[in-house]
C-alpha cells in the first residue's frame, strides 16, 4: 500500500476543477501542516489557507504567511482587506508565491475582522467589493474569487445577494463561494454565527439558476461527502466543507477523489498517518514541535474502533519533551485494522 506525496500534475492543479470540493479556510486550523495532511487524503480537493490580511503582507512584510509546500497544490490564498490597491499588492505577492487562486473574505463576522473593515461587514458595500475585485483582477493572472454570506443583519438576502453577485461578476469575479447563512454582526459571536442564523441552501441554488455563467460553491451546514454529492447533483458547481472536514478529515476526504472527482481510489487513513512521519521528522529537524502537526491528526480515525485511544496518545504525549515521530507508530497500535483497507493513490 503506497502513497504519492509528490506535487500533483499540472492538470490537477486547475483550481476551478478542484473547486468541485474544497476545504474552507479556517483560522488557527488550516495551516500548512493541516493542508499537507488533507492533501495526502485527497489529490484533487481544493485547499485554502487561513485568512491572511493584506495589511500584514503589504505593510508588515509578513511574507512568511505565504509559505506552503508544493505538495499542497491545488491551494488557494484567502485575503482579508478592504483597500483595493492594498489588496491588489497582496494578491500580486500571493500569485508570485505560487497560489493558484486569490480569494477575498467577505464572510467572517468576528469583531476583530469587523474592526479592520473587512470580512462580512463588506456585504454592506458591494460597490467597494467590486472595486477590490477589479483591482485584484488587474494585478494578477490567477483567478480572483470571493467568499461571502447571503447577507448581514437586517439585509434581505433575496434582494442584496443578487445585487452583490451582479456587481462582483461585473468586476471580473467568475467564481464565488456563498456561506448559506446570514451573519449577525451585532449580538452574536462568531461561533453563534455558525449555527443560529438559519441555513438557506435553496437560496444559493436559486442564485445558480439566476447566474448560470457564475461558478457557485455552497458553504455551510454540509457535514458529509454524500450531502456534498447531492448538492452537486442539484446543479451547484462546487461544495465547500469546513469543520466537518477538519474534525473528520478521512470521512470527508478519503473517498472524495473517486466519489466527487471520478478519479483514483479511496485513500487509507493508516497509510496517510504513516506518510506523515517523514514530514514530521523534517519539521522537527527544522526546530518545530510535534504537537504543531499532530493536533491536526486527532480526528483522522473518527468513528473507527481505537479512535479515542489514538487521540489520547497524541494529545497527551505530543507535548512532552523529546516526543518524536515515533509517537505515530505507537498511536497506530491502538487502531483496529479494517477487514479490507482501501488502497491509496
Amino acid at each position: 500500500m503506497t502513497i504519492n506525496a509528490e506535487p500533483v500534475e499540472k492538470g490537477v492543479s486547475d483550481v476551478r476543477r478542484a473547486a468541485r470540493l474544497s476545504v474552507a479556510p479556517m483560522m488557527d486550523w488550516t495551516d500548512r501542516h493541516c493542508r499537507y495532511l488533507h492533501r495526502l487524503l485527497s489529490r484533487h480537493a481544493l485547499l485554502y489557507t487561513e485568512m491572511v490580511t493584506a495589511p500584514a503582507l503589504v505593510r508588515g512584510n509578513a511574507l512568511h504567511l505565504l509559505d506552503h509546500a508544493p505538495q499542497e497544490h491545488p491551494v488557494a490564498l484567502q485575503l482579508g482587506g478592504s483597500d483595493p490597491q492594498e489588496l491588489a499588492q497582496a494578491a500580486r505577492l500571493g500569485a508570485a508565491a505560487g497560489f493558484g487562486e486569490i480569494n477575498l473574505n467577505c464572510g467572517c463576522p468576528s469583531d476583530r475582522v469587523q474592526s479592520g473593515t473587512f470580512g462580512a461587514v463588506m456585504m454592506r458595500d458591494p460597490r467597494l467589493v467590486a472595486e477590490c475585485v477589479a483591482a485584484m483582477r488587474a494585478a494578477v493572472d490567477v483567478e480572483v474569487t470571493v467568499k461571502c454570506r447571503i447577507g448581514v443583519d437586517e439585509q434581505e438576502p433575496e434582494t442584496v445577494l443578487p445585487d452583490f453577485l451582479s456587481r462582483i461578476s461585473g468586476a471580473g469575479c467568475n467564481r464565488v463561494i456563498i456561506h448559506a447563512r446570514k451573519a449577525w454582526l451585532q449580538g452574536l459571536s462568531p461561533k453563534e454565527n455558525r449555527h443560529i442564523p438559519p441555513l438557506d441552501h435553496d437560496l444559493v441554488l436559486r442564485m445558480k439558476e439566476r447566474f448560470p455563467a457564475l461558478h457557485i460553491s455552497l458553504n455551510g451546514g454540509v457535514t458529509s461527502l454524500e450531502q456534498a454529492a447531492a448538492l452537486l447533483e442539484r446543479g451547484l458547481d462546487g461544495v465547500m466543507i469546513g469543520r466537518a472536514a477538519y474534525h473528520d478529515p478521512a470521512g470527508i476526504l478519503s473517498r472524495a477523489d473517486p466519489l466527487i472527482f471520478g478519479q483514483g481510489k479511496a485513500s487509507d487513513p493508516v497509510a496517510v498517518a504513516r506518510a506523515m512521519v517523514p514530514y514530521i521528522e523534517r519539521h522537527l529537524e527544522q526546530g518545530g514541535k510535534l504537537h504543531q502537526v499532530t493536533r491536526h491528526m486527532l480526528g483522522l480515525f473518527a468513528g473507527r474502533p481505537g479512535a479515542r485511544a489514538w487521540r489520547r496518545v497524541l494529545s497527551e504525549e505530543a507535548h512532552r519533551d523529546g516526543a518524536g515521530a515515533g509517537l505515530i507508530a505507537e498511536a497506530l497500535e491502538r487502531i483496529a485494522p479494517l477487514a479490507a483497507p482501501a488502497d491509496i493513490c
